[in-house]
């Protein structure tokens, strides 16, 4: 059974930084592509990052380009979400997503991961 578990949430302040994690049991990233997602009440699931496991390319969402940075620790098999400067709009439940897909240029795609964590939270607030 494949199980995703993200952590790392919480609230911070602006300008604030905080890094997520995700690690997989039942699954290896090694190959595949693993992306981030967040939700903000009553907004629709955005695309944040994804990265190609194998060498670490990564897409990042224009949203948060020069501000978050995706990574990964094959070894651990485990993937980063940095996240730096952070505004009160990146308020969101944050997932953690990943399948037998090709990120490519449709990496933002949601129904295209077949996996998914519960997701974590964080709060950006003065």
């Amino acid at each position: 059974q494949v199980q995703l578990v993200e952590s790392g949430g919480g609230s911070v302040q602006p300008g604030g930084s905080l890094r997520l994690s995700c690690t997989a049991s039942g699954y290896t990233f090694n190959g595949k592509c693993v992306g981030w997602f967040r939700q903000a009440p009553g907004k629709e699931r955005e695309g944040v990052a994804a990265i190609v496991v194998l060498h670490g390319f990564t897409y990042l969402g224009d949203s948060v380009k020069g501000r978050f940075t995706m990574s990964r620790d094959n070894t651990k098999n485990m993937v980063y979400l940095q996240m730096n400067n952070l505004k009160p709009e990146d308020t969101a439940t944050y997932f953690c997503a990943t399948g037998p897909l090709i990120c490519g240029p449709a990496w933002s795609t949601a129904t295209r991961y077949g996996y998914w964590g519960q997701g974590t939270q964080v709060t950006v607030s003065s």
